[in-house]
């Protein structure tokens, strides 16, 4: 099977790349070149290219008389990148797998578990309405035109380089000196992290599959924690016992950095539970290994083997602080 992922070397495609060409899979990745991953095994093949460029696109794909059964594009965000997939690969590809978001589906929860039925709806996150505008051209496509989609939604997929906080080692600096750190909400709220190689698992399980068209699928972990248990078992990772938690409103961060606040009342704010009944009964080998507790410590090896990885960001030190105050200022404890 010959494959073309668009992109390849990021946090989530790095591993589906890897696992793919272990699997034997023609892969190829047309990027910039410009992003370098650890995990992207030799043999695979890489195109320069600039997909927002389709002249060279064009250049690189078709003047050389490649065709491919499958094409993957992780980096196409709004409804104008899919028209450019849409008029590059019309009538070239035998499927064409879309990775949105689950943070598309309906804010906030009506009811849990999330399945892919769920209504798509997200008034708060623009990032969310475009991946949910993307979704219906496709759809339109395959309905109008027979275009084979495939739909896939990752929820908040991380590798070892990628903490799951905001401004990430600085806010295990703070834990590691004794600084309060901001947890959003009440920390009881749940939330389902996934390692990306168990993503890759269910994802390269979808390449080639005909079974897969006009479908969409999330893929997910079962695991399901709370955000405090999420901080814990990462100070924990980190040698903290007992990290100093404060817990603050998402509307009130929202106030003071409104690129936060938006990921936190258009997803994270929001209990999750997502249910993988439908990747299992398409890939039945597809279950998530890895728990939250493996990953971080895996973060923290990747983060302490280079104290170079171990960015503070002052700026962002002072904002929780003024966050911090503002909320007990009007909540004293």
């Amino acid at each position: 099977m010959k494959v073309l992922f668009i992109g390849g070397t990021g946090t989530i495609s790095s591993a589906c790349s890897a696992l793919a060409a272990a699997r034997g899979i023609d892969l190829y990745l047309l990027n910039r070149g410009q992003t370098a991953h650890p995990d992207i095994p030799a043999g695979v093949h890489t195109l320069a290219g600039d997909i927002r460029d389709p002249a060279s696109v064009i250049s690189v794909l078709f003047e050389s008389g490649m065709t491919f059964d499958v094409v993957v594009d992780w980096v196409a965000f709004t409804p104008e990148h899919i028209e450019t997939d849409l008029a590059l690969f019309r009538g070239r590809v035998g499927q064409y797998i879309f990775i949105s978001s689950a943070s598309a589906y309906h804010k906030p929860v009506h009811s849990l578990p999330i399945t892919e039925s769920t209504p798509l709806h997200n008034p708060y996150w623009q990032y969310s309405r475009d991946k949910i505008a993307c979704e219906k051209r496709l759809l339109q496509a395959y309905q109008d035109d027979g275009f084979p989609i495939t739909i896939v939604r990752p929820s908040h997929t991380y590798d070892r380089t990628r903490l799951p906080f905001k401004a990430r080692w600085t806010v295990v600096d703070r834990m590691r000196k004794g600084l309060p750190v901001v947890v959003h909400g009440d920390g009881t709220s749940l939330w389902v992290l996934t390692h990306h190689r168990d993503f890759a698992k269910g994802f390269v399980g979808l390449l080639g599959n005909s079974r897969a068209l006009g479908e969409a699928y999330h893929i997910t972990s079962d695991e399901v924690l709370t955000w405090d248990q999420i901080f814990y078992i990462v100070a924990n990772a980190a040698g903290v016992e007992a990290p100093n938690l404060v817990h603050v409103p998402s509307e009130l961060i929202n106030a003071f950095d409104s690129n936060w606040g938006a990921g936190l009342l258009g997803d994270k704010m929001h209990s999750v539970i997502f249910d993988n009944t439908k990747i299992k009964r398409l890939v039945p080998d597809y279950v998530a290994t890895i728990s939250y507790s493996q990953g971080a410590r895996e973060m923290m090896d990747w983060f302490e083997a280079n104290p170079e990885r171990q960015v503070v960001d002052e700026g962002w030190n002072r904002m929780l602080d003024s966050v911090i105050a503002a909320y007990r200022q009007a909540w004293p404890e």
